[in-house]
């Protein structure tokens, strides 16, 4: 199973196009997106494949937000949740709350998904592999992720600028 995981996306529609289609063509069965959405064009453009989406610090319309998520057949995790795929525990949050960064660490997840920081990263503390798939708005290259599982490889994927082309 190969997960898309993206963040920060902010109000970035066609950016996240571009980046869906890009985790699309990549082969990605499932997407998960690490909150920062902004507005529901965004959602619109994970329609399509099982979807999981948390809220960000920047995500402020939140009814409006559990509507598209819901209109797209999508998973509101509210501001963090767990994720069982087969054998595999994921957690996912934006990163912002510490709490609920405590709360999800505390349940010894395989995989700890998060954002916020728009800079990509992947480590290991203990038995959990950190991902933060990087952002597509207000970074320096824009990046989402791609993971196979069980196998845990990781492909930090460039997203390109469809306008400069």
């Amino acid at each position: 199973m190969r997960l898309g995981i993206l963040s920060d996306t902010h109000d970035q529609v066609e950016r996240t196009r571009a980046a869906v289609d890009l985790l699309a063509g990549a082969g990605a069965d499932v997407l998960i997106h690490c909150g920062d959405i902004t507005i529901p064009d965004v959602i619109h453009e994970l329609s399509g494949r099982p979807s999981y989406f948390v809220f960000g610090n920047c995500d402020d319309e939140l009814e409006l937000l559990r509507g598209a998520i819901g209109s797209i057949g999508g998973t509101c995790l509210e501001r963090g949740g767990l994720i069982v795929l087969g054998d595999v525990r994921l957690a996912v949050t934006h990163g912002h709350l510490e709490k609920e960064r405590e709360r999800l660490e505390a349940e010894a997840p395989d995989y700890f998904f998060s954002g916020h920081t728009h800079h990509a990263e992947d480590v290991r503390r203990g038995t959990t592999r950190f991902i933060n798939p990087g952002a597509l708005h207000r970074a320096s290259t824009w990046t989402v992720a791609l993971l196979q599982l069980p196998e845990g490889r990781l492909d930090t994927l460039q997203v390109e600028d469809r306008r400069r082309k």
